[in-house]
């Protein structure tokens, strides 16, 4: 594969001040361990990684009853490790109880704000009675331990709610995407054979009302193994629906439309939920506590996108996912008590429950914006962080590449000073819109962490920290803890500046616990490419000075006349062009080449054709005298060589990207080349898909 010239000439961006190491959970773990560099902590994070981990829950200050016999056991296979053997642990208790017991009662766990710029706040103490009532609610339709159930929601103060009264009574939370059509939900809550659903009336994006509940009946009509659906409200403006409640930590109380309910759901029992200031409804919720369950009992079901093919349900424990997220946004984000953390996200995607769990068992305030983040006005991201005092903004380098087209002045209309940090992740940046969200929003003086892992990892292999320097569009080291490493195709670690797949070798506390009844496949997917080595399938560089750059899915990687090329790599150039916001590039059969490369381009709205100039209204777009066209291969080839230029590009509207922002090459490949495309449910937009299937 080519050198990466494009990142590897990226020079060192930010380097922390002595105040921001002094100040950083991570220097503070540092400390408790006994090692004054990082260098030394990664070595010691992985040469006993027993060790480590006991150190990190020391940390985190994780409780169990009982504690446990043996923190790692390996005897049934690297694949299978046994973590925290016959401890007790509810994580609910580590987000919520330990809480309320000193000053941290009445802080903020929950700062909301709709589209509509409606705010609500909930302290710990208002979020734990709420969970205490739903739980009790759970209880009394017989969910129990085991027992699966969905959240259908939109990034609402309930959605919180649900996933940690399921997650209570010992029962299993199964997200979904809020935006998700009834094919995607139903095979879902099929695959895991949900007992009950909770679910939403809809909300509102751009002003347009999203009627989730006639989706979630359809799916439900479908589902034979839910018996129970609980339905909250819509949160929208003040004047719809709702009675404002005084004081700040309330959100709403909901209007009754049972009736309504009755007639959607006809074949189950129906019955709504929501916040509730009301404190007689306390009498009796919850009244035997949270379920006794061990730290690996099963906590949650994820759905990874399938970017890849069929969706993958990756199981997880009380003692995996939220023990890796809050390690991860505590050492990388440097999130500690009180700090104020938003991340622009779904239920559905991973980061929703990393979000969740990693923010409260760190005793951190958890800011969302329910929303499009540039309506009603482009600006409305920057003025959200201004007026609840954000200070870790988490996005995705799609939502920069749109933010960014809106105007380098709109940041500096805001008081960002709160801010002391990004964090993304979702897809590899390149250099231009980093640079804009480095210098426009942050004034050079933030630093960007990247994070890459997945939805199998419980958040990082990756990732950026306080401590150390940072490249654009890099990352700077592995996680603490994570033995991660660079191989080549026969499992032989590559120099620097040689690309390979990204491996780790040794157990993590967070990793899946399989795929939910698919043990096989998990393993056919992670670990038959070599010997007791988890393979990612991402390609990834090291660079001269140790830097780690993401190159994309190592199943996307083209050979183009004899040459290994990364989409990414391709991708990075074309949208370096002012006129093109996205780009995707597949590979298609080539009788000269054997691959050739074909490019999708997604056009800004001052390029000539979406401005509609009158002689590119002459020209068919994407042919062979199309200005633009010419111009795009030529840049390719003048970095890349005349042979690595696409041979076609095509200028689309949309690509077809999941909703946590990952484009779709597999889709785009089978759309374009008329084969069947594979699963479709987790596309933001399915019109994409056939206007792909129309270009030639």
């Amino acid at each position: 594969m080519n050198d990466q010239n494009l990142l590897e000439d990226q020079p060192i961006a930010w380097t922390p001040t002595p105040d921001v190491i002094e100040r950083a959970q991570l220097t503070k773990f540092m400390r408790q361990v006994g090692v004054s560099t990082w260098d030394e902590l990664y070595a010691y994070s992985i040469n006993d990684v027993e060790k480590f981990t006991e150190e990190v829950i020391k940390f985190l200050d994780i409780k169990f009853d009982p504690p446990y016999e043996k923190l790692l056991d390996t005897s049934d296979g690297i694949e299978f490790p046994n973590w925290l053997n016959r401890a007790g642990l509810n994580i609910t208790e580590m987000c919520l109880d330990r809480w309320l017991d000193d000053e941290w009662n009445d802080q903020p766990a929950i700062i909301w704000e709709g589209e509509a710029g409606n705010t609500h706040v909930l302290s710990y103490s208002f979020l734990a009675d709420n969970v205490a009532i739903l739980a009790g609610t759970l209880r009394d339709i017989g969910i129990g331990k085991g027992d699966a159930v969905g959240i259908h929601l939109p990034m609402i103060p309930e959605t919180i709610l649900s996933l940690l009264a399921i997650n209570r009574v010992g029962a299993i939370a199964v997200p979904v995407f809020s935006g998700y059509g009834v094919e995607a939900i139903a095979s879902r809550m099929q695959a895991v054979k949900a007992k009950a659903l909770l679910t939403c009336e809809g909300f509102d994006r751009r002003g347009k009302f999203f009627d989730m509940l006639s989706i979630a009946a359809d799916a439900v009509s479908r589902t034979e193994s839910i018996t129970d659906v609980l339905v909250t409200r819509r949160a929208v403006s003040k004047q719809q629906h709702f009675d404002q409640i005084e004081g700040a930590q309330g959100p709403f109380r909901f209007v009754q439309f049972q009736e309504e309910l009755e007639k959607k759901f006809p074949t189950v029992k129906v019955r709504q939920f929501g916040v509730t200031h009301n404190m007689i409804d306390l009498l009796g919720a919850d009244e035997l506590g949270p379920e006794k369950t061990f730290a690996e009992d099963p906590l949650i079901i994820l759905y990874t996108s399938g970017t890849t093919g069929k969706p993958k349900g990756i199981a997880h424990t009380h003692a995996s996912f939220p023990i890796k997220a809050a390690q991860d946004m505590a050492f990388g984000t440097d999130v500690g008590k009180g700090t104020r953390i938003s991340w622009y996200t779904d239920i559905g995607w991973m980061m929703g429950p990393w979000l969740i769990y990693g923010a409260l068992i760190n005793g951190a305030t958890i800011c969302i914006y329910d929303g499009a983040p540039d309506y009603p006005q482009p600006d409305c991201m920057w003025e959200f962080c201004a007026k609840h005092k954000v200070e870790i903004l988490g996005i995705s380098p799609t939502l920069i590449r749109a933010l960014s087209n809106c105007g380098d002045d709109l940041p500096k209309k805001h008081d960002l000073s709160s801010l002391r940090a990004f964090a993304s992740t979702g897809e590899p940046w390149n250099p231009a819109p980093w640079w804009w969200l480095f210098e426009k929003v942050g004034n050079s003086k933030l630093p960007i962490i990247n994070y890459s892992g997945g939805t199998e990892i419980s958040g990082g292999i990756l990732m950026g920290n306080p401590l150390l320097p940072i490249k654009p569009c890099s990352f700077p080291a592995p996680c603490p803890g994570m033995d991660v490493d660079i191989l080549d195709e026969d499992g032989n670690p590559v120099e620097a500046g040689k690309v390979g797949e990204l491996v780790i070798k040794q157990p993590w506390i967070g990793m899946a616990r399989g795929f939910w009844q698919e043990k096989q496949r998990y393993l056919d997917t992670y670990w038959r490419r070599f010997k007791d080595i988890w393979v990612h399938g991402d390609f990834a560089m090291r660079d001269k000075d140790g830097h780690w750059f993401i190159l994309g899915r190592s199943d996307d990687t083209l050979k183009v006349a004899g040459k290994r090329v990364g989409p990414a790599e391709v991708e990075s150039l074309l949208v370096a062009h002012p006129h093109v916001t996205e780009a995707a590039v597949i590979g298609v059969p080539d009788e000269v080449k054997g691959t050739a490369m074909v490019a999708f381009c997604v056009l800004s709205d001052s390029s000539p054709q979406r401005r509609g100039d009158a002689e590119a209204e002459t020209r068919p777009v994407g042919s062979v005298c199309d200005p633009l066209e010419a111009e795009l291969k030529a840049l390719v080839a003048k970095d890349m060589g005349k042979p690595l230029a696409p041979s076609k590009i095509h200028f689309v509207s949309a690509l077809p990207k999941t909703r946590n922002a990952k484009v779709m090459r597999r889709v785009i490949r089978s759309a374009y080349l008329g084969e069947d495309p594979g699963d479709l449910s987790a596309l933001e937009d399915p019109n994409a898909v056939e206007e792909i299937k129309k270009a030639k």
